[in-house]
């Protein structure tokens, strides 16, 4: 079971749409309890880092968040929160990644508003197992005005341009975050819940084999 948090600032139609058209089974996730039996969490949201951290807060998930040790995929301001602080409201974070938030610079208009394709680093790993059937110039659906910077650029997985690069996806293990949408982004964006939803089954099954648990 893959828990969607409600902070009250996501898709969670949306997104849990599709993520069950991505082969998931989804439940919503209010508090700590709604996490037991899952298999991964996914945090999405809209909105302010604010906002979503004081419904966090009140809903006991903060901690909870920061000591998951499963799967874990953060969606445009899911993903900001993964960071140490935003500079949207310098608000602090769920400070699992280190870096900030920042305004994106010289961009013409804000909110960053529309589909713009991804670039993946040169850094001799290849490309991320998040992105795998993604073809050539493949386009994604943005929506922001801020974007994270992280302290070590090497779990950034993915950028795109506006104007200048900016962070779009970053790892660090099995924590992923996207800063577009994937659940408004068409077929590519079903492909990467796809893929994600495959790597939880892979994590579940290890765990199993294992005799671990989420």
């Amino acid at each position: 079971m893959v828990a969607v948090i409600d902070h009250g600032a996501g898709n969670l139609v949306s997104i849990s749409q599709g993520l069950e058209r991505a082969g998931a089974r989804v439940a919503v996730a209010t508090a700590p309890a709604d996490l037991s039996g899952a298999a991964a969490v996914v945090l999405p949201g809209v909105g302010a880092p604010g906002a979503a951290m004081s419904r966090l807060t009140d809903e006991g998930l903060v901690e909870p968040l920061r000591s998951w040790k499963g799967p874990l995929l953060g969606i445009c301001i899911g993903l900001q929160l993964f960071f140490d602080v935003s500079e949207e409201d310098g608000q602090a974070c769920l400070g699992l990644d280190r870096g900030r938030v920042r305004k994106l610079e010289d961009a013409p208009l804000l909110p960053h508003i529309g589909w713009n394709d991804l670039t993946f680093p040169g850094n001799g790993r290849g490309r991320d197992p998040l992105f795998d059937g993604i073809p050539p110039g493949a386009t994604f659906y943005f929506v922001h005005s801020y974007a994270p910077v992280p302290e070590d650029p090497a779990i950034t997985i993915a950028y795109a341009e506006y104007p200048h690069p900016f962070t779009a996806a970053v790892r660090s293990g099995g924590r992923i975050g996207v800063q577009f949408h994937p659940e408004r982004s068409g077929d590519q964006g079903l492909r990467v819940l796809a893929n994600f939803v495959s790597e939880v089954e892979e994590w579940s099954r290890a765990a199993v084999g294992s005799g671990g648990a989420g």
